[in-house]
């Protein structure tokens, strides 16, 4: 059973960066074919994509957010990282980290999620 953990400060302030980490059990970050993202959910709002750093070490943003956006791994503590520079208010959100695999659209199935975690930004 593969079991992911969000952690990180639950209040950022305006212009800092946002540091969230998920931990992995029960699998590698390394298995071939997986892709494991970062999700965001702002209050009212969908979920947004916001990257992926696959089982090769590559990473894939959304453009929207490519431009703040950083994903980062440890093989050796079977985490990855998110940074988001330069926070606003409105990256105001429930973050969650989750595994997927690309499906024949292109698009990526998740099989596990983290529990997702409060991130505010305020002053």
């Amino acid at each position: 059973q593969v079991q992911l953990q969000e952690s990180g400060p639950g209040l950022v302030k305006p212009s800092q960066t946002l540091s969230l980490t998920c931990t992995v059990s029960g699998g590698s970050i390394t298995t071939n074919y997986y892709y494991w993202s970062w999700i965001r959910q702002p209050p009212g709002k969908g979920l947004e994509w916001m990257g992926a750093i696959a089982y090769s070490g590559s990473t894939y943003y959304s453009p929207s957010l490519k431009s703040r956006t950083s994903i980062s791994r440890d093989t050796s503590k079977n985490q990855f990282t998110l940074q988001l520079s330069s926070v606003t208010p409105e990256d105001t959100a429930v973050y969650y980290c989750a595994r997927g695999r690309l499906s024949g659209l292109g698009d990526y199935e998740y099989d596990y999620w983290g529990q997702g975690t409060q991130v505010t930004v305020s002053s």
